[in-house]
């Protein structure tokens, strides 16, 4: 094995989902270096169609403070519709998923309270430092959502590449509206998501969890 391919391989399987970090905040210098690399991102004809508001310090502890209040009262607000549902083997591996996050926790199947206690963490951040917001400017849609993906994989690479963790959180487009208020965020910017970063605490149960991938064979085919 080539050093760069076992450098790219160990960046690969160290980046995972981290559910609870350290409230020691990244340096300024180090913010910038990692949203650097993750700039050099593909997109459809280069057009770059992503928008990222990086929340820290004050303005973290804002959205931390006010975001779950207003979604226990209901107050949610999507620009692009989620329903959360899945079928067959995608559904299986959903289930599998979350009952070894919770199994991580020794949190069972019907203590809903306490399932639900675990699920709001995810409107606190997980305690990290530092919340990026991923946003698609009008009118972009599915293709340059997809470039948003992109981006976002090569951000959480860039991430794990400086020694940090992070957990990408379809929930945090969930309160959208408040977010841009908070941030002074155009409205023509639509939320997707956010990712969570900073240092993982590696003395908590819930980051013991490992999910699993599917065989390669599972999910590849090859042509000759």
């Amino acid at each position: 094995m080539s050093e760069s391919l076992k450098l790219f391989s160990d960046i690969v399987n160290t980046r995972r989902s981290v559910r609870a970090f350290l409230a020691e905040p990244v340096a300024q210098a180090e913010l910038e270096s990692i949203f650097a690399l993750a700039q050099r991102a593909p997109s459809n004809c280069n057009t770059q169609p992503w928008q990222v508001a990086v929340a820290s310090g004050a303005s973290i502890e804002n959205l931390r403070s006010k975001i779950p209040p207003a979604f226990s009262a209901g107050e949610w607000t999507m620009d692009f519709p989620y329903d959360g549902k899945y079928a067959g083997v995608y559904k299986e591996r959903q289930y599998k998923a979350a009952a070894d996050l919770y199994d991580a926790m020794g949190i069972t199947r019907d203590n809903k309270a306490a399932r639900n206690e675990q699920f709001m963490k995810n409107y606190e951040f997980f305690g990290a430092p530092h919340v990026a917001f991923l946003f698609l400017p009008e009118p972009f849609g599915l293709r340059e959502a997809a470039d948003l993906g992109m981006y976002a994989q090569t951000l959480m690479l860039s991430i794990s590449a400086h020694g940090l963790a992070s957990c990408p959180q379809t929930a945090l487009g969930f309160n959208c509206d408040l977010v841009r208020q908070e941030l002074n965020i155009d409205p023509a910017n639509k939320l997707l998501f956010g990712i969570s970063f900073g240092r993982e605490d590696t003395s908590s149960a819930v980051n013991t969890c490992r999910t699993e991938r599917a065989d390669l064979a599972d999910t590849v085919r090859f042509y000759s």
